[in-house]
């Protein structure tokens, strides 16, 4: 089920009007970052990170809603700003994305937040069939194109 305004608006990415087209508004917010490599489709859009230790993101219009996406996690949406929120999360330093694998294959998706230096399961996504009999793996992953104001002492 999922939780209203569970995703905090991360900064420079306020929305303080309900966009037209949030592809184009989330194109729009991109121009802030200069170089940041992104791909786009019809109904969608894809952030891929600088590093190897960052995960994709994905916004994708969907039958009326909105699909966010880290990788192999997902959710639906039908609300535009929270959609949109969930999509500036996923860019930001307060996100972090469990990776588990069995042999050598990606297998379930946690998304975790930051609270209090600490991190925090949020949701997941796994596969129903995957290698069972084979030990997991555990990868974290995470972006850093938005980052959380630090309090100054």
């Amino acid at each position: 089920m999922q939780r209203e305004g569970r995703y905090r608006q991360a900064p420079g990415w306020t929305n303080n009007c309900l966009p037209m087209d949030p592809i184009a508004e989330i194109r729009r917010r991109f121009q802030k970052y200069p170089g940041v490599r992104i791909e786009e489709g019809d109904g969608w859009i894809r952030y891929f990170p600088e590093s190897a230790d960052g995960f994709v993101v994905e916004f994708a219009l969907d039958d009326g809603e909105f699909v966010v996406s880290f990788e192999g996690w997902h959710e639906r949406f039908s609300d535009v700003d929270e959609a949109l929120n969930c999509f500036a999360f996923g860019l930001s330093d307060e996100c972090r994305l469990k990776v588990i694998s069995r042999g050598g294959k990606s297998c379930k998706w946690i998304v975790e937040n930051s609270e209090d230096g600490r991190w925090i399961a949020d949701s997941e996504t796994g596969l129903l069939i995957f290698r069972f009999w084979r030990s997991p793996r555990v990868d974290y992953r995470q972006n850093d194109l938005i980052r959380s104001a630090v309090a100054e002492p």
